[in-house]
């Protein structure tokens, strides 16, 4: 066993598994509290260095593309304090974070371990069910659907169509941007009748605005990489696109009786219209969302 213990947090390696436990300081992001521990298999890396400085050094671990849901979804737009995959190291333990980095180096040469992309997953991502709340409004995530709910600083047009629920087979990608404090971010879910939206993220019913707290709404990135898991992979995608997959067929959920559908849709489109009338929304932007609201009826 190898093993280095840090404020940061802890690396455990076995010989086939790295445990990536976060550290319960307050100088560890929430994100990575959140996430919660991560085991790597030997499998899913394809290296590790440590990086020695004067006042402390970092380890950092290498995923073979493609090994891990979190890395796909967030695109490598994860803050650097943020990332799992690097540990702060005190400058009087660099010598333990050299053995460990050795010692995961050595296991991958005599496994053979190759440095290709994979063709699946390899690390599970969140548990579901996962749900996070931010100043647009709140993502949930069971396995099956997705839902929306808009929070009262929402846009009028998204309060307009009100809650979205996307089903899993439905979807075809996660758009993830983060928060960082001077841009806003986004949590978009593309569907196969949305992905030519050209509807920005504070206007899109099918995506939040991440214009909040930073700290907190880089949580959205436990919902994106849940429903990234589910996904076809990426080395599959183009199959799948092409009907070379047998489709996947999704839960249905329970619905509220035709009469109540019927008005709420009246009421939605109402509101849509008068927001229109009203130089809201434009030509476009009112297309586009009459359309969202008509798809979810």
């Amino acid at each position: 066993m190898a093993e280095i213990i840090q404020r940061d947090g802890t690396w455990a390696f076995d010989g086939s598994t790295v445990r990536i436990t976060p550290g319960l300081h307050r100088s560890v992001p929430l994100f990575r509290q959140t996430y919660g521990e991560i085991a790597v298999p030997l499998e899913a890396i394809s290296g590790v260095a440590f990086e020695p400085e004067r006042k402390r050094g970092r380890l950092r671990m290498r995923l073979r593309e493609g090994a891990d849901p979190l890395l796909h979804a967030t695109g490598g737009r994860l803050p650097d304090p943020a990332d799992p995959y690097r540990l702060l190291v005190e400058v009087d333990r660099a010598g333990v974070a050299e053995y460990v980095a050795e010692e995961i180096r050595r296991s991958l040469l005599l496994d053979q371990i190759p440095t290709e992309p994979t063709k699946a997953y390899l690390l599970p991502g969140p548990p579901v069910p996962v749900s996070v709340r931010t100043s647009d409004g709140t993502a949930s995530f069971d396995g099956t659907q997705v839902r929306i709910d808009w929070a009262d600083t929402s846009d009028r047009v998204k309060r307009a169509t009100g809650p979205r629920i996307i089903d899993l087979g439905d979807l075809v990608q996660v758009e993830w941007l983060p928060n960082s404090g001077y841009e806003d971010g986004f949590l978009r879910f593309v569907t196969r009748e949305t992905t030519f939206s050209k509807l920005p993220p504070e206007k899109d019913p099918y995506a939040l605005d991440l214009w909040g707290s930073a700290r907190r709404d880089l949580l959205t990135a436990l919902v994106a990489t849940a429903v990234t898991a589910r996904l076809p992979h990426p080395s599959t995608r183009a199959a799948v696109e092409n009907g070379e997959q047998t489709a996947r067929r999704p839960l249905t959920a329970a619905v509220p009786p035709q009469a109540d559908r019927h008005d709420v849709l009246l009421r939605q489109l109402r509101e849509l219209g008068e927001l229109h009338r009203d130089g809201v929304l434009t030509d476009e932007e009112f297309a586009m969302t009459k359309a969202a609201v008509l798809r979810g009826f």
